[in-house]
């Protein structure tokens, strides 16, 4: 999609969103609903960056949670049955959407508060018989979903309902005059809008008129061939593992400071393959599928930036960090609540831009 001209006259949106991840993909439904034109600009192709490469747990843990941060997680895990079920009826995809929940693996720090939900050895060995890992574990009712099949719903939910998708081009700077947004520029063209949208995950930072402090946060991960193997999410502090439907296992993940580099290192992959190896053994039969790494986008406090800016008409939702996929249906629903002036559900105020 480009800018179009007729007589002298520009196409315009009422919404433009820069990035067309998961958050701006699932924002970009929450404004069609409410009646607003919306167009995405995306710098490569929708969901193939931090999307694309996330693992997919939703994990509402108090544990692992920031505290500011558990009641938007707790209300979007909530939303998730329902939010999957409208993106496979409009997109005709299915998402794989699994409720087997979590075996996690507590450290020393966190076994007092789960002091009486612990696990018998009896208790995980019958939930995962193939599980060699010993030590205090309990049982979390999460859901995971396979990132890759949501992006894509999510993405042809968004052009069922008449989002308009410009890929290929990286946004340079937001078009404001008189103080007021009016539109987007990329390496290539403008766009006219007058609300524009930050969904650029680690690259929210990259172009104006206000710099964010994402910073990319790099996560290599491997998946294995291993059909019923596993049923559950397991977690433990050397690795995660989190089964498909399709009988992939996902082994992962490192948190590196690696600027944008996203090549995996074969040195990390292994010892990732050898963790996941030690707490399941039967996965060292399993053929390596593929390994890759993406970027998450970080902020300083480790907490989403949500929220008007001080320019009018430029948003901000970005800095979801290792929670994007979480928190991506409530996000699209306060943001969208933002952008068309009503007030939001949920207090944004930790995560307003202002703060930095």
């Amino acid at each position: 999609m480009s800018v179009l001209f007729y007589n002298a006259r520009v196409k315009t949106w009422d919404v433009i969103i820069a990035g067309g991840g998961i958050i701006g993909l699932t924002l970009s439904i929450e404004l069609r609903k409410r009646g607003a034109s919306v167009l995405i600009v995306e710098r490569k192709e929708p969901g193939q960056e931090a999307s694309r490469a996330a693992a997919g747990m939703l994990a509402d843990c108090t544990l692992e949670t920031p505290a500011a941060l558990q009641t938007l997680a707790s209300a979007s895990a909530r939303m998730y049955p329902e939010f999957v079920h409208q993106l496979q009826d409009e997109s005709g995809l299915n998402v794989d959407l699994r409720d087997q929940g979590t075996i996690l693996f507590l450290g020393v720090e966190q076994r007092s508060a789960f002091q009486n939900d612990l696990l018998s050895l009896a208790s995980l060995s019958t939930l995962e018989p193939k599980l060699s890992g010993q030590g205090s574990a309990v049982f979390l009712k999460e859901r995971s979903v396979d990132p890759r099949a949501l992006s894509a719903a999510a993405l042809q939910a968004a052009k069922h309902r008449g989002v308009d998708v410009a890929s290929g081009s990286s946004a340079t700077s937001v078009l404001i005059s008189g103080g007021h947004v009016t539109g987007l520029e990329t390496e290539k063209t403008k766009y006219a809008a007058l609300k524009v949208v930050n969904c650029a995950g680690a690259w929210a930072g990259s172009f104006g008129p206000q710099r964010f402090p994402t910073r990319p946060v790099k996560g290599q991960m491997l998946s294995l061939v291993a059909p019923h193997v596993i049923e559950h999410v397991i977690r433990a502090p050397e690795v995660y593992l989190v089964p498909r439907s399709d009988g992939r296992v996902l082994a992962g993940s490192t948190l590196e400071e690696a600027g944008f580099d996203k090549r995996t290192v074969p040195g990390t992959i292994e010892q990732l393959h050898k963790a996941a190896v030690k707490l399941v053994p039967a996965l060292g039969q399993a053929r390596m599928l593929e390994d890759w790494a993406g970027l998450r986008p970080g902020t300083p406090d480790d907490l989403p930036i949500l929220g008007p800016t001080e320019t009018a008409g430029y948003f901000v939702a970005t800095g979801h960090f290792r929670d994007g996929i979480l928190l991506a249906p409530v996000t699209a629903q306060v943001m969208a609540q933002v952008i068309t002036g009503v007030h939001p559900d949920y207090d944004l105020s930790p995560f307003s831009p202002a703060r930095f």
